[in-house]
């Protein structure tokens, strides 16, 4: 079966841009326009509104989106099933970490993976931990290593690989940061902080500054806690991450934690996928590794 235009069609739905769209399917944006004209008058109906500056989804767009993604995953589960059969498992999982994830967690896993299932391709992807699960719920990437939030959406599952505590970090020292720090009770509203954007991390943050009713000195937020690490070692203030990013990072010996802070709800990291997805042979095999 020629699955190449859904393919085609979902990468180009996502992103609703030809250039990169066309970058990640490794074509030319002439050609994509060319699969996605065919697939168009195949259907008989405009899948995209296309003007000079904007792509989007017309309303059979969306409703063709939501077909695409349940055919690539029945015809994967299909495909799969008949390979599990012939005793032989190949194809390919998409993974989407970060760099921490990836070395704390993934080389164990995957040199297992790869020993038991020498045929199975491995498309690594890595960036900010905090978009990881919505990558998942669009159909973007199979697995994901991420922090688990409070409430789970009931399609997805998850699997716990580690649990690791938030702490929050500051300069090693800093002649305008240590007077403030010193105080048995740090007057945090006067403390410059140094937050995630978005995620598991910034949501208790949050929390505990309105359970105590701070107003907290917000003075930067930034995707990837990698990057948290880096700007409090310049002295720009003081961060919150969860303990195993600091275990990994370079910067370890230029930042501390701050014994006299707040304890925050601990981190818990694992392996998401929707429930739909282990359904296929080659993604439950992967699941079933730990």
């Amino acid at each position: 079966m020629d699955i190449k235009n859904l393919k085609l069609f979902l990468s180009l739905s996502d992103s609703l841009h030809f250039g990169r769209a066309s970058e990640a399917c490794h074509i030319s944006p002439s050609a994509l326009s060319r699969s996605i004209k065919q697939l168009e008058d195949s259907l008989g109906v405009s899948l995209f509104e296309r003007d000079n500056r904007t792509v989007s989804l017309t309303h059979e767009g969306k409703v063709f989106q939501e077909y695409a993604r349940e055919a690539l995953i029945q015809w994967d589960v299909v495909r799969n099933d008949l390979l599990a059969e012939a005793q032989e498992l190949h194809g390919e999982i998409s993974v989407f970490c970060s760099v921490t994830a990836s070395y704390s967690f993934l080389y164990d896993i995957l040199s297992d993976f790869r020993q038991q299932h020498p045929k199975i391709a491995i498309k690594l992807h890595t960036g900010d931990a905090e978009g990881a699960i919505a990558r998942i719920m669009s159909g973007n990437e199979d697995i994901t290593i991420a922090a688990k939030p409070d409430s789970l959406a009931s399609t997805l599952a998850f699997k716990p690989i580690a649990a690791s505590p938030l702490v929050f970090i500051a300069p090693l020292q800093d002649a305008s940061l240590d007077p403030l720090l010193a105080e048995r009770a740090i007057q945090w509203q006067n403390v410059p902080m140094i937050l995630s954007e978005e995620g598991v991390a910034r949501k208790r943050a949050d929390q505990w500054f309105k359970d105590n009713r701070i107003t907290p000195l917000i003075y930067a937020q930034v995707a990837g806690n990698e990057a948290i690490v880096s700007m409090v070692s310049l002295g720009f203030g003081v961060g919150v991450v969860p303990k195993i990013v600091l275990d990994n990072s370079p910067l370890a010996d230029r930042v501390r934690i701050l014994q006299n802070a707040p304890a925050l709800k601990a981190y818990e990291v694992g392996l998401f996928a929707l429930k739909k997805k282990l359904q296929s042979p080659i993604i439950s095999a992967f699941w079933s590794q730990l």
